[in-house]
């Protein structure tokens, strides 16, 4: 396939196309599952707002609420607000929208660059190396080693890339985080369900299904996402059908770049 198909190549799922004053179009492939991936919509959200905010501006953080459940088969617009711009920060609400209405609500907060202390007290743990564990990935936009942790309940962990560099871009590499993040916040949910599948168990046996509901980044320090970040999450309870989780993301060397968070929607299987 060309390296410009939006359904196997990221840089291209995220170049949107200009659709009136601050509107976008954007599409995406098929996923397994059937619908959209939560964070494609999250991560061309977030280009959306990008577009519409200065270049010495850049996101430290995005909460989105996922209203309905997307369909490959349609092209999403993307509605940019600009709701503030101040002299530090810069706000931006992005609605995407398909024939059914709203799909996803998201906020970006954006900030110029400071010279400020800068303290790290987020601990990767001791897990194995990429290379020491099982290529999982359901994408071909990406790379992906999971973590089996069996005790505690309620752990989602793994080693995360992109197949392919975006360069030395900032801005796109945020985008691609953005992407990556909307997938093991799921898993230390689906962890944490007393019906939790067995590591030998079938997606098409699983007693329970899940759906993201909601959604927060805080990028801390800026990423290369073609090079490898652990991804550690737990899941901090379960009540009315929801789990909680929350993450940090590390570089191989230890370094803290972003923090997750995301509740996510656990029913039995009908």
């Amino acid at each position: 396939m060309s390296n410009d198909d939006p359904t196997t190549d990221l840089a291209a799922m995220l170049r949107l196309e200009p659709h009136g004053p601050d509107t976008f179009v954007g599409t995406g492939p098929q996923y397994p599952w059937g619908g959209l991936y939560g964070g494609q919509i999250v991560a061309q959200a977030l280009q959306a707002a990008t577009q519409t905010v200065d270049p010495q501006f850049w996101v430290n953080s995005i909460h989105a609420y996922f209203i309905r459940r997307g369909d490959a088969r349609e092209p999403i617009r993307f509605e940019v607000n600009r709701v503030r711009d101040g002299r530090s920060f810069v706000t931006r609400q992005v609605i995407a929208r398909q024939a059914t209405g709203a799909i996803l609500s998201l906020e970006a907060s954006f900030q110029v660059d400071e010279e400020a202390p800068t303290v790290q007290t987020a601990v990767m743990p001791d897990v194995a190396s990429p290379d020491e564990s099982r290529d999982d990935s359901w994408s071909p936009m990406f790379e992906r080693r999971k973590i089996v942790v069996s005790d505690p309940p309620g752990i989602g962990r793994g080693w995360l890339r992109t197949r392919k560099s975006l360069g030395d871009d900032r801005a796109l590499n945020a985008c691609a985080l953005a992407y990556l993040s909307d997938d093991f916040p799921t898993d230390a949910a689906v962890a944490q369900h007393p019906d939790r599948p067995g590591p030998d168990d079938e997606p098409a046996h699983h007693q329970i299904v899940s759906f993201s509901l909601d959604h927060a980044v805080w990028f801390h320090r800026p990423v290369a996402a073609d090079r490898w970040h652990l991804h550690d999450f737990t899941c901090h309870g379960l009540i009315s059908s929801r789990g909680l989780s929350l993450g940090h993301v590390f570089t191989e060397d230890g370094v803290h770049v972003a923090t997750i968070t995301q509740e996510v929607l656990l029913r039995r299987r009908r």
